[in-house]
């Protein structure tokens, strides 16, 4: 007998066993979704739930030369980095269009990686500014990933992230024109009901949705708004009014514009009768037949936290956008101020994380000495000493860079602290073979752009070149120059991660994606001056 009909006549068996044990599944209204969240979800075999086995293990298919695959700005730093148990001594630098030799070089450094455990070496191409695409090719090696060299390299990829916060707005109609494959019709439209008293209707329409569940959170928000906001001080003219937003052309920056629709929404959380602010909003779904879904949104109730966030944000927002509209700009500070007196009246001495940085918002908006005397409270008890927490973060920052009196010796703690800081991550850098630190299973990209956040900070207070290099080297690294030679960004790059896993995109994440507009900020704000 063949083996073919062997296996055919054992299947056969098995599945009369199953179905004579009674183990068929019955296909019901309430199982339907079970099965079709199966086939989406988790893929199964066709094949009586048997996965197959496999024992050989697939290649390494990795090249052997890690380049950031979007590419390089003619004026930028150019490294590549080699890897593999043997070294060349040269590589050469090929036009993909013409498959001409445009450059060669020496490899550079080789040595051993032990946290990898791998050898690598470098090859610098600084020389190379001619506009094109190209590709890195060495005995051993083989050839890199392709990669251009252009003027504006990131723009596209810094305004999609930009824009990632329109694709996530609620409560309005996407056009497909500026919204591509995200256009939807306007959702959650209706008013909501609070969590506590459901006879209780809010219109809280508006505001970003944050997951795939359509919450929307005060704290985050916050959050994302902090980051945004402080990018926007740092690099205003990284930011154009032309990204491709509704309000794209009205003379106010794009990312001001997208802040705002969010801020909007955060006024309408604020209860109008104590100045307390609600936390988040949530989406509830409820089958009302076999097939039908009705989808209720709830209020989530006040919270210590939420209002500080609100506090601390919308006094920021306050301050920056009074040049455009200093009416709203008053409206977003009284209520700012509001949301500050009820946590005060409510806290009954519990601490609140975000109210140093709320502090030091409102004193820098409106100068009144009560916020300074809580603010200073913090920095003498020494909340400096954690820059690694976004809300000391921000508020030393904030702190340091008012132009409203101060104390000199607490700037100069802080500052001698952000400088500390500054040197560790930098170290950190200069030790790593692929010129960042991140680690061997390459899931530390957060933690990556967090330290990036800070010598962002630290570079625009003491101007340091080797902290623009690090910046700049963390661009190439989340773009493909990587031990593992994925690029963590939407679109860019050959071996993109949409491809292997949907999850490791950074601007699929609500809060990194605002780090990475900061950080990409300054790279392009450099470049910008280095072009004039």
């Amino acid at each position: 007998m063949s083996l073919k009909i062997k296996i055919y006549l054992w299947m056969s068996t098995l599945l009369s066993t199953l179905l004579l044990a009674g183990c068929a599944y019955t296909y019901t209204a309430e199982n339907m979704d079970e099965l079709q969240e199966d086939r989406e979800g988790n893929d199964l075999e066709e094949s009586l739930g048997l996965a197959p086995e496999f024992d050989y293990v697939v290649p390494d298919s990795r090249p052997g030369i890690l380049v950031n695959q979007t590419g390089y700005a003619p004026e930028g730093k150019k490294i590549a980095v080699f890897r593999g148990s043997k070294m060349p001594d040269s590589f050469a630098i090929v036009n993909e269009e013409t498959g001409e030799t445009v450059f060669t070089g020496e490899v550079e450094e080789k040595g051993f990686n032990d946290i990898l455990q791998e050898y690598n070496g470098y090859g610098v191409f600084n020389e190379l500014t001619e506009p094109g695409s190209y590709y890195i090719q060495a005995p051993i090696l083989g050839r890199s990933y392709s990669f251009r060299i252009e003027e504006d390299i990131y723009s596209d990829v810094f305004y999609l992230a930009c824009k990632k916060y329109y694709f996530s707005r609620c409560g309005m109609t996407l056009v497909e024109d500026l919204a591509g494959d995200a256009a939807h019709s306007a959702c959650h439209t209706k008013t909501a009901l609070l969590e506590e008293d459901s006879s209780v209707q809010l219109d809280v329409n508006g505001g970003w949705h944050m997951d795939e569940k359509y919450s929307k959170s005060v704290v985050k928000g916050s959050q994302v708004m902090a980051t945004l906001l402080l990018a926007y001080e740092l690099y205003p003219s990284a930011f154009p009014d032309e990204t491709g937003i509704p309000e794209s052309g009205n003379e106010i920056p794009d990312i001001l514009d997208e802040i705002k629709y969010e801020a909007d929404w955060m006024l309408k959380m604020q209860d109008d009768a104590t100045g307390g602010v609600y936390s988040e909003t949530v989406v509830r779904e409820y089958r009302t037949a076999p097939y039908v879904t009705r989808q209720e949104c709830y209020v989530e109730p006040v919270t210590l936290e939420a209002t500080a966030s609100f506090a601390a944000v919308m006094a920021k927002f306050s301050y920056i956008y009074q040049a455009y509209d200093a009416v709203y700009a008053t409206e977003c500070l009284r209520a700012a101020d509001r949301a500050w007196r009820f946590m005060e009246n409510n806290r009954d001495g519990q601490e609140v994380v975000q109210r140093f940085f709320a502090a030091t918002e409102l004193y820098r908006a409106t100068g009144y000495s009560s916020y300074r005397r809580v603010a200073e409270g913090y920095l003498t008890a020494g909340i400096y000493d954690d820059l690694d927490d976004d809300y000391s973060f921000w508020g030393c920052t904030t702190y340091i860079s008012t132009k409203q009196n101060v104390d000199i010796s607490i700037c100069g703690n802080v500052m001698k602290e952000l400088m500390n800081d500054a040197e560790e991550i930098s170290e950190q850098a200069r030790k790593a073979r692929y010129l960042t630190f991140g680690n061997k299973e390459q899931n530390n990209n957060d933690e990556l752009l967090h330290q990036m956040m800070r010598l962002t900070v630290a570079d625009h207070v003491i101007a340091n070149h080797e902290y623009e290099t690090i910046i700049e080297n963390h661009v190439h690294y989340f773009m493909g120059r990587n031990a593992k030679a994925i690029s963590y960004i939407d679109g860019a790059g050959e071996n993109n991660y949409a491809d292997i896993d949907i999850k490791l995109g950074i601007m699929n994440r609500f809060d990194l994606n605002a780090e990475l507009i900061f950080m990409m900020g300054e790279v392009i704000s450099w470049y910008n001056t280095l072009e004039e």
